[in-house]
């Protein structure tokens, strides 16, 4: 499946909104008691990866409930 014009731009700008959500969600969380003390590029390495997979994932279950809304719509009113 390919996207043009304003799909590309939305789902860009999905992926990195949800990226940031989950990155500004994990840093509640004190990884650093789960590595060794003065690791600290690790730990935000480890942040970092993890919130692009947990922001990715949401982001594409976002983009996909609404494709399938907008399949929904267009199959009533056609």
């Amino acid at each position: 499946m390919q996207f043009y014009g304003t799909d590309a731009v939305v789902r860009i700008v999905s992926h990195l909104a949800f990226i940031y959500l989950a990155f500004w969600g994990l840093k509640a969380i004190r990884l650093d008691t789960f590595f060794r003390a003065y690791h600290t590029h690790q730990v935000r390495l480890v942040l970092s990866l993890v919130a692009i997979v947990v922001g990715y994932q949401a982001s594409t279950f976002f983009l996909e409930l609404l494709a399938l809304c907008k399949n929904i719509f267009l199959t009533f009113t056609n």
